[in-house]
């Protein structure tokens, strides 16, 4: 049987380190940052986007992988493999899927998958697809076994400064100014492609991690392979979430990661989430 090549954009949020452990691809999106276009994670990264924010008042903004792009990214990776599959983004957020659709009618050798998901919630997907093929798996078994697991991703994140919401008009001022006066973080899930306001977690951060990882983990049967801490704050916050997670579940391995250009341009900074796969 041939090899499989797995591949994501780049909202997958992958570290450099899994992406090579697991031989997975990545195509950029872009980011557009004033009069500049830019490829996401090659030509800016999370603390770009946070820079320029603070300098100008303005959010980046992010756009698709084109059809071209699509395509130019297929054909390269086919050198090396005989299937390939590509993981993107909900299609409920971007147009990546569409556009994979798209260029994938040249290449009968290409399968498109939706994670349903963003962030390391699609890595998840990613991950569990390189896995799968490494076992020997043909691109059609591997894309009906993601069809069993990408319903049990759980992906949740809290967002502890609502100002990049309310600057992208995802609330409004006199929610914003609520938000912030109590104190209050809102906790955002990613349900069947789509995010929903699921809590809002009030107190400093320290009790709010300790009470997300709590609501998370408890009462809930995990795959125990990997669990991700991906985020956009400081590295003490993620040290306590991976130690709050050691008190609920045994995970093999707990992953820290930087959120993307995606997750900064719409969160903001002191933004957090744990994912990790349901049984």
């Amino acid at each position: 049987m041939g090899k499989v090549k797995i591949c994501a954009d780049s909202v997958c949020d992958l570290s450099e380190e899994l992406k090579k452990r697991y031989d997975i691809s990545v195509v950029p999106l872009y980011v557009n940052k004033g009069d500049e276009t830019l490829k996401d994670g090659l030509e800016i990264g999370q603390k770009d986007v946070f820079a320029y924010y603070r300098s100008t008042g303005n959010l980046c903004k992010t756009s698709a992988v084109s059809v071209d792009d699509f395509t130019n990214f297929f054909k390269e990776q086919l050198k090396g493999c005989d299937e390939l599959i590509i993981i993107t983004i909900s299609s409920d957020f971007s147009a990546c899927y569409q556009n994979a659709n798209i260029a994938a009618k040249d290449f009968p050798n290409v399968r498109v998958v939706d994670s349903r998901n963003l962030s390391t919630g699609e890595g998840l997907v990613a991950v569990s697809a390189a896995k799968l093929a490494a076992e020997g798996l043909s691109a059609d078994e591997i894309v009906a076994k993601l069809g069993e697991i990408i319903p049990k991703v759980d992906a949740t994140f809290f967002v502890a400064n609502v100002e990049y919401l309310h600057k992208g008009g995802r609330c409004s001022s006199i929610a914003a100014l609520g938000a912030n006066l109590l104190k209050l973080k809102p906790c955002i899930a990613v349900i069947d492609g789509k995010m929903k306001v699921i809590k809002k977690y009030r107190g400093s951060i320290e009790k709010t991690i300790k009470d997300y990882v709590k609501d998370r983990l408890t009462d809930v049967e995990v795959d125990d392979e990997l669990i991700f801490i991906t985020h956009t704050t400081a590295v003490e916050n993620t040290a306590l979430t991976a130690e709050e997670i050691k008190k609920y579940k045994d995970f093999k391995e707990i992953a820290v990661t930087d959120a993307g250009c995606t997750v900064a341009c719409h969160c903001g900074e002191d933004t957090l989430g744990i994912l990790f796969i349901r049984k």
